[in-house]
C-alpha cells in the first residue's frame, strides 16, 4: 500500500508534518512498516481540501483532527 501526503505550502499550513509524523507512529505502533510505504508530494492542486493524502491513488481529505480515523478505515480495514 502506498499513501503520499502532499507537503505543499497550503497542506504544511493546514498541519501536513503533523499529519505524517502521526501515520509514522500508527505505521510502526501496527508493524506495517512492511506493508506500508509513506511519502511525500508537493502541491496536487486541491488545496482548498486540506491535508491532501491519497492512498493507492484514491483520494482523502485529512487533518490532525481524523488521521486516526482515517487510518482506521482507508489502512487498517484495507489491509485487513
Amino acid at each position: 500500500m502506498k499513501i503520499v501526503v502532499c507537503i505543499g505550502s497550503s497542506c504544511h499550513l493546514k498541519g501536513s508534518r503533523y499529519v505524517v509524523e502521526r501515520l509514522q507512529q500508527l505505521i510502526s505502533e501496527n508493524s506495517l512498516d512492511s506493508k506500508v510505504d509513506l511519502g511525500g508530494t508537493f502541491c496536487v492542486g486541491r488545496c482548498q481540501d486540506g491535508v491532501c493524502v491519497t492512498v493507492d491513488e484514491e483520494f482523502y481529505s485529512v487533518s490532525r483532527e481524523n488521521v486516526d480515523e482515517f487510518f482506521r478505515t482507508a489502512v487498517l480495514e484495507k489491509l485487513g
